[in-house]
């Protein structure tokens, strides 16, 4: 997910005192860590490119708004997820589908420039079984996932590319419709996929890699989930009934894709209306140059920042919230097909979980909530790699 408005700064000031059912204990905490963790939307690779930031320090996220980085990866025990090659909607024509194709070759090689940098404490993972090998080796997995397929042009043999550089998982739309299917935030175009996105399904099936559903129409989702022959996903939604949003779903559609064997990933941005106003965006375009700024403008920033969520918060969705979607899902689908895919730097976060830092407490909220070990397990990782399997064997078929 890409917001115009990328964060909320007053998230932590809005908080308030910490409430007692969001406290982690030491035997939550213990837990949280002797669990596989990971998540399958994380947007940060776009700080990757930004001057200065640096993916090996801890960032106030008060402050340059990023959500994470290594060592709050260490702090909120999340041992790695989808690092997404993210590229924003752009024209059709030639010269704009040329400019997309390199502008995600790029994001690819900064991925691959950061853990290349960090093999003390990154590698690649391209299967269930070497993010299991990485994890006992102490390390952050890094697995690749593309969010929107249109750099492919018009030639899905492009995922063999892709394929070939470590990418496991796609999705083949954003926020617009585009050659291969119907966005679930614009007018419909092609009434579910294209001719050439059910190419697009038969070549990810082909390769082994996970078709992922998040951000397509109600009517793309159907055919994905018809014409997909290895369980499907959804990295970063959540349920309609919560939240009434096209980017979430509804119940009916999220009984379907468990009884496909599919898997919601359940996200921490459709819970409530955010403001995206110039205002908003202004703030935001300043905190993004925050390395660049000398300390009078950094100041500034806040003062102005905490002057506009006075009177005007980026929102009001709090960790309860959060967990309310998440129960909701575990409700309807049941414990075998709900994961975490929170939308880290790219709209995600909420009052009380503001990064990656504040995860156990979705840990220990679940024990209260009394899941069993083993089930909170399956949330936080293991029905990801229930389904990357499904996929490998689908694929060696």
């Amino acid at each position: 997910m890409r917001f115009a408005a990328f964060a909320a700064l007053g998230l932590a000031v809005a908080a308030g005192p910490v409430a007692a059912h969001d406290t982690v204990s030491p035997a939550d905490r213990l837990v949280h860590e002797q669990m596989l963790v990971l998540d399958t939307h994380l947007d940060t690779p776009v700080l990757f490119e930004r001057p200065g930031w640096d993916f090996t320090r801890w960032h106030e996220y008060a402050w340059d708004v990023s959500q994470l980085d290594i060592p709050r990866m260490e702090a909120g025990g999340l041992d790695g997820g989808f690092f997404v090659i993210y590229t924003p909607q752009g024209g059709l024509d030639e010269a704009a589908m040329i400019k997309a194709r390199d502008d995600a070759l790029m994001r690819a090689t900064a991925i691959q420039r950061v853990v290349a940098a960090n093999p003390d404490k990154l590698a690649f993972a391209t299967t269930a079984d070497d993010a299991e090998r990485i994890h006992r080796e102490g390390k952050r997995i890094v697995f690749q996932s593309i969010e929107n397929s249109y750099p492919l042009g018009d030639d899905v043999s492009l995922l063999g590319l892709y394929y070939r550089l470590g990418v496991r998982m796609a999705g083949p739309v954003h926020s617009k419709n585009n050659q291969f299917a119907d966005s679930t935030t614009d007018t419909p175009r092609w009434n579910g996929l294209s001719p050439l996105g059910r190419q697009w399904v038969a070549e990810m099936n082909r390769l082994g890699m996970i078709v992922d559903g998040s951000h397509s129409s109600d009517a793309v989702f159907d055919q994905l989930l018809a014409l997909s022959k290895a369980p499907m996903i959804l990295s970063h939604s959540g349920p309609r009934a919560i939240f009434n949003h096209p980017r979430n779903i509804d119940d009916e559609r999220m009984r379907r894709l468990a009884k496909a064997g599919g898997v919601m990933f359940v996200n921490s941005v459709f819970l409530v209306k955010h403001d995206t106003s110039e205002e908003r965006d202004a703030i935001d375009a300043r905190q993004q140059k925050w390395e660049s700024l000398n300390a009078s403008e950094r100041r500034k920033l806040v003062a102005d920042k905490a002057a506009l969520d006075a009177r005007q918060p980026y929102t009001n969705a709090t960790f309860e919230m959060f967990i309310k979607s998440l129960l909701h899902s575990i409700g309807v689908m049941g414990v075998d097909h709900v994961g975490i895919g929170a939308d880290w730097d790219g709209g995600g976060g909420v009052i009380g979980m503001e990064d990656i830092a504040s995860l156990p407490k979705v840990t220990a909220r679940l024990r209260k909530e009394g899941f069993s070990e083993s089930d909170i397990a399956k949330i936080m990782g293991g029905n990801l790699l229930r389904v990357m399997r499904a996929v490998e064997k689908q694929a060696g078929r």
